[in-house]
């Protein structure tokens, strides 16, 4: 059998890696909990399993903790508070400011990952789970080399950002230009002296943008569908994530109307430089899967005239790119920040776990009805926070686990 090892952690992180015979040797009484995913939502629910006496086995398919972290661009940094980000068992240092970089919080979970010795287990990937047929209540996953593990519950942690989207534009098979998704994006350097498109005005659309115009492009455009609600990452101190908090749980229609009030003196107005207030609620675009964009640049760079806002993307035609209000561009380099699927259908979209958009019905320490013993967690982008609510959710899973009889 071939073992798959990580890659060696830095000198002053030494994290538990199990090998792939010790994780799939089911020899004890107790089946474990089988963890997918070594994120941040995975290796908390592992934490806090075990700190309940629970044995938890990590499974992730690439070679180490926080992949999808170590794969985002250079600049990126946490739009969340460092205090408020981070996972049960273990602070956040200090020493990496208020707002995280993407390579500071991949040291942080591999760090949270040694703290709680957690039995994390790379290069394995999880293809399908059911349900035992012995009547015992217990899972079966199907896995790496046709492997077949059992445990006593599941817990998905697989990703929000799990598998990259482009949409099917009319001409995409036989474009002729340059056309990456936003996950291949790294930094500005390859692009300096270009002609760059970025299709798509979520955080990462903006946040690409912004650090193109900054880092040397000859020209940056943006083609926006609908207009973003744009906050403040701060506001006379006030983090936007303490605002999100705080409204979280009130009505969607409350939570519009306080938004609306809050944009006349948070959100910038950018309508003279075609982009417009959007014509729907904060709280109503945050269900209908549109977080707001938290700006880290890309306002003064609109302003500036160094972003320059375009319609939408509507086809591509040889080398040029067609956009929804008649128009046609011919950029060096076209960026698609158009988003990820979550990719469950192959995993769980037999049982009937899933709603029309793919994504979990039900989640957190709730099992679905048909489902007892398989959680999710980490399907949600909420405006209180990610980080927050995976730390959240964490210690829900692990108490209703621990509860129930194995």
């Amino acid at each position: 059998m071939t073992v798959s090892q990580p890659n060696p952690l830095p000198a002053e992180t030494h994290c538990v890696y199990t090998s792939l015979r010790s994780a799939f040797m089911v020899t004890t009484p107790q089946e474990p909990v089988y963890v997918i995913g070594a994120g941040p939502g995975g290796l908390a629910v592992a934490a806090t399993l075990r700190a309940r006496g629970v044995r938890a086995v990590v499974l992730e398919k690439s070679d180490a903790v926080g992949s999808s972290w170590r794969g985002h661009y250079d600049r990126l940094r946490l739009h969340t508070t460092r205090r408020l980000s981070a996972l049960p068992g273990l602070r956040i240092p200090r020493a990496y400011g208020r707002w995280v970089a993407r390579a500071d919080l991949v040291r942080y979970l591999e760090a949270y990952a040694e703290k709680h010795e957690l039995d994390v287990v790379t290069g394995v990937e999880v293809h399908r789970i059911e349900r035992a047929e012995d009547g015992t209540g217990s899972w079966v996953l199907h896995a790496t080399g046709g492997r077949r593990l059992t445990g006593r519950a599941v817990v998905v942690a697989t990703g929000f950002n799990h598998t990259p989207s482009v949409p099917a534009w009319p001409g995409l098979d036989g474009y002729e230009g340059d056309l990456v998704h936003a996950r291949e994006y790294r930094n500005p350097e390859p692009y300096a002296g270009k002609d760059v498109l970025v299709v798509g005005i979520g955080n990462t659309g903006a946040e690409i943008a912004a650090d193109l115009a900054e880092g040397g492009a000859a020209r940056v455009r943006i083609a926006v569908r609908t207009a973003p609600h744009i906050l403040r990452r701060t506001t006379a101190g006030w983090p936007a994530q303490r605002s999100g908090i705080l409204v979280r749980r009130l009505p969607v229609g409350l939570v519009d109307l306080l938004g609306r009030g809050l944009a006349r003196f948070a959100s910038p107005d950018l309508s003279a430089h075609g982009l417009p207030r959007p014509d729907t609620g904060l709280a109503s675009r945050v269900r209908e899967g549109a977080i707001a964009v938290q700006d880290v640049g890309l306002v003064a760079a609109v302003r500036a005239g160094k972003v320059e806002v375009v319609a939408a993307v509507e086809a591509l035609e040889g080398r040029e790119v067609v956009l929804a209000d008649g128009s046609r561009i011919a950029p060096d380099a076209v960026i698609a920040a158009t988003g990820y699927r979550r990719a469950l259908e192959p995993l769980v979209g037999h049982l009937g776990v899933l709603d029309d958009r793919g994504r979990p019905a039900v989640r957190g320490a709730r099992s679905p009805r048909e489902a007892p013993g398989l959680y999710f967690t980490g399907f949600t982008n909420p405006i209180s926070g990610m980080l927050r609510e995976l730390a959240l959710d964490a210690e829900r899973i692990a108490r209703r686990i621990a509860r129930a009889k194995p």
